[in-house]
């Protein structure tokens, strides 16, 4: 479940080439599929490409700021980070791809740590032993259910492309 020894923090730990991956994000749980199925409530993370990516997580629990990770998703498969409803409406996602060594983040610096960790508060990361990355926010609209789609696929004319009906493309 969680990232294995040697697969963590060399990715956030070093300065690497950026790769264009933008990250498709689909809400789940919607008001009409949520009546006629029996949808189990989580926060899923799927990764579409073919490469093994690590994830970490961060979001506001009641006692502070949470980062968690290494989650190890190898491609074309899903793994659930949260089971049970979302409790919060803002997540925040950080992923790297093990073999090429992209990744997807975001303006928000948060702590992750090299090998597996639960980080309480997103202050002062680096004095207290840990790394600092920058995290994507996602915007769950307090739906019980979210999933992020990692793909490799660069988004059309250098924006991201609208929405379908019931999703959050970035």
């Amino acid at each position: 479940m969680w990232f294995a020894k040697g697969f963590g923090m060399g990715f956030a730990g070093r300065p690497r080439k950026r790769l264009t991956l933008p990250l498709l994000i689909f809400g789940a749980g919607l008001g009409a599929l949520c009546a006629t199925s029996s949808a189990r409530a989580d926060f899923r993370v799927c990764n579409a490409t073919q490469n093994l990516v690590g994830v970490g997580i961060g979001y506001r629990a009641k006692a502070g700021w949470i980062t968690e990770g290494w989650w190890h998703i190898e491609g074309s498969t899903c793994k659930t980070l949260i089971e049970g409803p979302l409790s919060s409406r803002f997540y925040y996602l950080y992923a790297e791809d093990a073999e090429r060594g992209g990744r997807w983040d975001g303006p928000i610096n948060m702590c992750v740590a090299e090998k597996e960790f639960k980080i309480a508060g997103v202050n002062d990361c680096v004095a207290r032993g840990f790394q600092r990355a920058g995290f994507q926010e996602y915007d769950t609209g307090e739906q019980a259910s979210w999933m992020v789609q990692l793909t490799d696929e660069p988004a059309t004319g250098g924006a991201p492309a609208a929405p379908a009906p019931g999703t959050n493309n970035q």
